[in-house]
């Protein structure tokens, strides 16, 4: 159940929007960023808020990238595969091996794309055009941009996003 308060702050952008569904993707992020990600529970409260069914709400959930209807881990690597970072990443070496960025994070934390690393830390997932051409290939985790990556590069990345991790953790 949503807290009263981020209920209230969300009705009143509802309230200030010609129409409420103009807000569906603002409150599904917010409730995301509540539960971690778009539950079941948290799509029934958005629909109820916005006055749309749980079906539209869905149709909407499921079109976007960033909107995570399953757990996922704190770190999102979103690798980017459009174009531009595609003709970039497909021809990179990481191994002696012509391997993908995303092939290659995936082998480094264990995991498919789409699955989320055992310590629930990072979740890899591929992404349309992000829009950072000039630095590709690249990735966005948590919003943040990243590029022009490399092996060397990504394991900076992953290394020093567990840093953040583990201070965050130790600071509680």
């Amino acid at each position: 159940m949503l807290p009263q308060k981020l209920k209230k702050k969300l009705q009143k952008v509802i309230r200030a929007a010609d129409y409420s569904r103009e807000k569906a993707v603002d409150v599904m992020y917010a409730v995301q960023r509540h539960y971690g990600y778009l539950s079941d529970e948290g799509l029934a409260e958005s629909a109820a808020l916005l006055g749309m069914s749980e079906l539209e709400l869905e149709e909407l959930a499921t079109f976007y990238d960033f909107i995570y209807r399953s757990p996922v881990g704190k770190f999102v690597l979103h690798v980017c595969d459009g174009v531009v970072c595609w003709m970039c990443h497909e021809q990179w070496s990481c191994t002696g091996e012509e391997e993908s960025i995303v092939t290659y994070l995936c082998a480094r934390l264990g995991v498919e794309v789409g699955e989320t690393t055992d310590d629930g830390l990072f979740t890899v997932l591929p992404s349309a055009c992000i829009g950072f051409c000039e630095f590709a290939p690249a990735m966005l985790v948590n919003g943040r941009a990243y590029g022009p990556l490399t092996p060397e590069y990504l394991d900076e990345i992953l290394d020093q996003l567990r840093k953040e991790h583990d201070e965050l953790a130790v600071d509680r």
